[in-house]
């Protein structure tokens, strides 16, 4: 554990985790009712990337079920170390990272959620290599909603084809999207949800199209406004990162 980690005790952790529900459930409450997710189905992803499997196992405690992590080898061993602790079988975790081709075979194995899927060959790959004695992996495509270099994923007029492609694997789980807006664009979060919305009516087929992944600890109450399920936080909870 580093020393800005040490930094954050038990119940600071908890506290902070608290606020940021708190602040969660009165977007929702305060959200236009046209736009606002069902209340079964809005999600808070902590984002415990780079720190310690013991905070994760702190909020699992306490009944946070669903953990984001960026870097592969170091949430393998935090799967890995949690796996056998009672705190660590109720934990869903979310790779959002980049997805370079030799990564997908352990992401595969390891993870029940995928929210960064941008290419065919990706998806392919996750596929193929998603164990049998597993459920489906979940996954979310992630829009270049902006268009800006400096971001990966998909961009709108490519999403067609990649969905096309990604109903064909019976071992993958499309649920919906993930953005990163650029933050000079307000209307990000309404164009996504547009989007979402577009493809729900043209692929009735797609059961499990539920969740829109978009927002943080700065713009979660617009997101919220704008119909995001599922809002993503790290700093917020557990403090700088190292």
């Amino acid at each position: 554990m580093t020393e800005t980690d040490k930094n954050i005790d038990k119940l600071t952790l908890i506290d902070n985790w608290q606020q940021v529900k708190k602040q969660m459930m009165q977007a929702y409450e305060q959200a236009p009712k046209k736009a606002v997710a069902p209340i079964d189905n809005r999600l808070l992803l902590a984002v415990s990337k780079t720190k310690p499997a013991e905070m994760v196992a702190t909020l699992a405690k306490e009944g946070q079920c669903h953990f984001g992590e960026n870097y592969l080898q170091e949430a393998i061993e935090k799967i890995t170390a949690l796996k056998g602790q009672p705190e660590g079988k109720g934990i869903v975790w979310h790779y959002i990272g980049s997805i370079q081709r030799n990564k997908t075979r352990d992401i595969a194995e390891h993870f029940d959620w995928v929210q960064t899927l941008e290419r065919d060959i990706i998806a392919k790959r996750l596929n193929d290599q998603r164990p049998a004695d597993l459920p489906p992996l979940n996954v979310l495509i992630q829009l270049n909603i902006d268009d800006e270099d400096s971001k990966s994923g998909c961009l709108p007029a490519q999403l067609p084809e990649l969905i096309t492609a990604i109903k064909g694997y019976d071992r993958l789980q499309l649920r919906g999207l993930m953005i990163i807006p650029a933050k000079a664009n307000t209307d990000a979060f309404a164009r996504t949800k547009a989007l979402f919305e577009e493809v729900k009516l043209s692929h009735p087929e797609l059961s499990a199209w539920d969740t829109l992944s978009m927002g943080m600890s700065g713009d979660m109450t617009e997101a919220i406004d704008n119909g995001s399920t599922m809002v993503r936080v790290g700093t917020a909870i557990f403090g700088t990162r190292s």
